[in-house]
């Protein structure tokens, strides 16, 4: 699994550390990660010399991070929750990796992390079939196993909410203020099949029996172009601790 996210999910530009930077207004020397993955993130606010902690709870994805990041970066398998309070860092971020984290007490947790005046940043999004018929074909070929294979609003936010989630949870909380939401335009473009192994990754499919994964995935392989374009839209959402 951990050889198929680094392969399969997209990376990040460098227009997101560039937005991350400006709204620190000030240098970010030290960087904390939540659910870092493979490092899709990670490498990217590495090579802009912060020092980056990933943490990751999933021993295989932090091997597999330690082949594609600089040396620099220090590792620790844990979960979010399992971090103990101790250092603190000018950043601490989620690359679609914080609808993970137990609501229950995040974000005061997340505030012991963090310098006062650090940044919080959380960003990602789901990456859609740009081709309107194609997804059509797509919904009705994975239907039998599968309604939807979007991830919900953690706390409900409707899709068209001018505010989307986590923002809408920082501007409730007490710990952040100068909470901001801003969208990177993003397309793609991928092989059926680099796209049917994408869909390997995401947790809807993840969930449904070896059997059937088998199943849906040749369904859609078998009714999919050769190539397809996808819109891979990056939502990000800043804040910064009180």
């Amino acid at each position: 699994m951990a050889e198929a996210y680094e392969r399969f999910r997209p990376g990040y530009p460098v227009q997101l550390v560039d937005m991350v930077m400006a709204y620190a207004g000030q240098p970010v020397q030290t960087a904390l990660e939540i659910g870092a993955g493979t490092g899709k993130a990670t490498r990217l606010f590495a090579q802009r010399g912060v020092s980056v902690t990933a943490t990751e709870p999933d021993g295989a994805m932090l091997a597999e991070l330690g082949k594609n990041v600089p040396a620099s970066v220090r590792t620790a398998q844990a979960a979010f929750e399992d971090l103990q309070p101790g250092k603190k860092y000018g950043l601490v971020y989620a690359a679609a990796a914080l609808h993970w984290t137990n609501p229950e007490g995040r974000w005061s947790r997340m505030a012991a992390l963090l310098e006062p005046g650090g940044v919080f940043a959380s960003f990602g999004g789901p990456i859609r079939l740009a081709d309107p018929a194609v997804e059509e074909t797509v919904h009705a070929a994975r239907a039998p196993f599968l309604e939807s294979d979007e991830i919900p609003s953690p706390d409900g936010t409707p899709p068209d909410h001018e505010m989307q989630w986590p923002g809408t949870e920082l501007q409730r909380s007490v710990w952040f203020t100068d909470v901001q939401q801003s969208v990177i335009e993003r397309r793609v473009t991928m092989s059926a099949r680099d796209y049917v192994g994408h869909l390997s990754t995401i947790s809807a499919y993840l969930v449904l029996p070896a059997l059937e994964q088998e199943q849906v995935f040749s369904q859609i392989m078998r009714v999919l172009p050769e190539t397809v374009e996808l819109v891979a839209d990056i939502t990000v959402h800043l804040a910064r601790r009180r």
